[in-house]
């Protein structure tokens, strides 16, 4: 057997199991709607907010499990009201953004922890909203990643414009009119959901860091905020579906290994946008000619 034929049959064997199949689709939705969405995360300079959402939403899945409601109903109604409810309290001139997230995720992971402290019996059954268990991800869950896959890329398609307006520099987008607090609303709301539905497959631990590592990765490779977009999609994706396989057979935790993988491919953008990128562009610049000034990437 070759080594092509080898690489065909680890690439296909995995394949043959369906829960596997469940996973790759849902680390593969999931990491390019984190590509997507961790875009404009990190040009609003919110890094922290995947973070705190994710905890807070974790305690409304405890509040959830434990009155017996549905699981995706309990977390997204908690998971909205503290979003807008950051929103909300951000917007006042004497509260930051970081001190109304720290306060109301805390506090609601705290109220998450306590009920488990309470109701010992609980303990283990949140292990996957911790850690993540992309493994044992079941159809109705998969049905909840492509839903808010899909309303997610219909939403930043819309009201592509003015989310970026409101990225770039809010204030301005106001005094042309774009309703900013409206689009602040909504792109919580859109954090929220996807969030909800990261859980199973990174778990809280990790999301903040499939949201951040992606659009990174582009903005060390591209000025173009379009490109940037596609870049950080694609390998938010490419690193989900990596991730799975590397961790089926290596055995690892699946989440943990979705943001390793991504971490690697960091440094290898790193790397190159430092060391690599340069040369080549000096090797193909005309002798003589300066280097263009670099440009920020246009809103």
């Amino acid at each position: 057997m070759n080594l092509m034929e080898e690489l065909w049959r680890l690439l296909i064997e995995p394949l043959t199991f369906g829960f596997l199949q469940r996973a790759l689709l849902g680390a593969l939705l999931v990491g390019a709607m984190c590509g997507l969405v961790g875009v404009y995360v990190v040009l609003r300079r919110m890094s922290y907010i995947g973070h705190g959402l994710s905890y807070a939403i974790f305690g409304g899945a405890v509040v959830s499990t434990v009155l017996q409601i549905n699981f995706y109903l309990g977390a997204t109604a908690w998971g909205f009201l503290a979003a807008l409810l950051i929103i909300w309290t951000s917007r006042k001139r004497i509260v930051g953004a970081d001190a109304a997230i720290g306060i109301i995720t805390t506090a609601s992971f705290a109220i998450g922890v306590i009920v488990i402290s309470v109701l010992r019996d609980f303990r283990a059954d949140f292990d996957a909203a911790l850690f993540g268990n992309i493994l044992s991800i079941r159809e109705g869950d998969l049905i909840a990643i492509v839903a808010v896959a899909g309303v997610i890329a219909v939403l930043v398609f819309v009201a592509y414009k003015q989310l970026l307006f409101t990225a770039f520099d809010p204030e301005v987008a106001g005094i042309y009119g774009v309703r900013t607090g409206w689009i602040d609303a909504l792109f919580a709301l859109m954090l929220a959901a996807l969030i909800i539905v990261a859980m199973q497959v990174v778990g809280v631990t990790l999301i903040a860091a499939s949201l951040i590592t992606p659009p990174t990765i582009a903005r060390l490779l591209t000025n173009s905020f379009p490109r940037m977009m596609l870049i950080s999609t694609l390998v938010g994706a490419f690193g989900g579906v990596v991730g799975v396989y590397a961790s089926w057979y290596l055995d690892w935790a699946t989440g943990a290994t979705i943001v390793m993988t991504h971490a690697s491919l960091f440094v290898i953008a790193l790397v190159y946008s430092n060391l690599l990128r340069p040369r080549l562009l000096q090797r193909a610049r005309p002798t003589g000619e300066r280097p263009a000034p670099a440009k920020a990437p246009p809103p």
